[in-house]
């Protein structure tokens, strides 16, 4: 039996970018949800502006860490979409 070791690694690789793509789709649900603070569905279409307020402390580091790990997730998918 002959291993082809090109069809190994992509095998390999083609595994660990969608487990990494799984771990962050499930890390950037998470820190959405924590994001919520209560707001209605009416504030994603511009209600809801009485309650606006700016982000500090550990929000505006999740609100980062969410636009990082999107960042990521899509340059992930890229990525796995090459392979």
């Amino acid at each position: 039996m002959v291993i082809d070791h090109h069809v190994l690694y992509n095998t390999l690789m083609n595994t660990f970018f969608t487990s990494v793509l799984l771990v962050l789709s499930v890390i950037i649900v998470i820190l959405i949800l924590i994001q919520g603070r209560g707001a209605g569905l009416g504030s994603a279409w511009g209600g809801g502006g009485e309650q606006f307020a700016t982000r500090r402390g550990i929000e505006k580091w999740i609100m980062w860490a969410t636009a990082l790990l999107i960042f990521l997730f899509l340059v992930v998918a890229i990525i796995l979409r090459i392979i």
